[in-house]
Parts: structure tokens; C-alpha cells; sequence
């Protein structure tokens, strides 16, 4: 079954998003941005306790805007996913996580160094252009299991 019930449509929305939001990291990068989707979607707390699907994680609207800069700004997000992001998505989907973003909730590009803290959430690792961030303990515990 993987991390989380998916369908084909998911892979595809989710691998448009990977893309939109890290095409300039690479495919690594892409992954780290697909384990943050994937956190969000198991993560029954904090901001994401009525998010459980793909769908629903990519259009969640916090503070009267897309969680995700690339659903409003995106011309990648809004072109075709191509297999291998496809492919990079079901990783994600199916298994894959790692340090940085193993347990982020959140992630963004600063434009400058990392702060320690994110909203108060602790910073766990960056990977180019990106600082992850996972839940401060205690906080989320579902977002470390499975």
C-alpha cells in the first residue's frame, strides 16, 4: 500500500508539486520536497490534522493561501508530469524518506542562511536551496511513525 493511499492521479499532482517546488534541486531535491507531501498527509496534528490525501495536502489553503507557493504561481505545477518525476513521487509514496526531511512538516527558500527555528518549529537539515523543518517534540508525534 505504501505511506499513504494513492492513486495515479495523485502520482501525477504530486509529481507536478515536486517539480514546481524543486525542479532546481535536482531529483534529490524533488525527493526531500516529496517527503514533506507525504509527512503532511500521515501527520494528524498541528496544521495538517484535516489533511489525509495527496489532493488535499497540495490545494490546503493556511491563512487564506495555498500552502504551496506553485497551485498560484506555478506554471510548472499547471504543465504535464513527466515519468521520471512520476517515478521520484511513487518513491516518495511507496517508501522513501531521508535526512533532511525525513520528519519535515515544512520547508522554504530563504534567499539567505537557515534560521534555527521556522514558527517556532526546529530546523532539520538543508538541502541547496532549501531548509526543512520538522515538529518540535512532543508536538506531532504521528509524523514519525511508519
Amino acid at each position: 500500500m505504501g505511506r499513504v493511499k494513492y492513486t495515479n492521479t495523485d502520482v501525477d499532482l504530486m509529481a507536478r508539486m515536486m517539480r514546481a517546488e524543486a525542479v532546481g534541486d535536482g531529483k534529490l531535491g524533488m525527493l526531500f520536497v516529496g517527503n514533506v507531501i507525504v509527512n503532511r498527509a500521515r501527520a494528524d496534528c498541528l496544521d495538517f490534522r484535516d489533511v489525509r490525501s495527496i489532493p488535499q495536502v497540495i490545494y490546503q489553503v493556511q491563512g487564506g493561501n495555498y500552502s504551496f507557493e506553485a497551485v498560484q504561481k506555478g506554471n510548472l505545477f499547471y504543465s504535464r508530469a513527466r515519468t521520471s518525476e512520476k517515478k521520484l513521487a511513487k518513491k516518495n509514496l511507496e517508501f522513501w524518506r531521508e535526512h533532511p526531511a525525513k520528519f519535515a512538516l515544512w520547508y522554504f527558500n530563504p534567499y539567505a542562511p537557515c534560521p534555527p527555528t521556522w514558527y517556532g518549529q526546529p530546523f532539520s537539515g538543508q538541502f541547496k536551496n532549501h531548509c526543512y523543518y520538522e515538529p518540535a517534540a512532543g508536538s506531532c508525534d504521528s509524523v514519525y511513525m511508519g
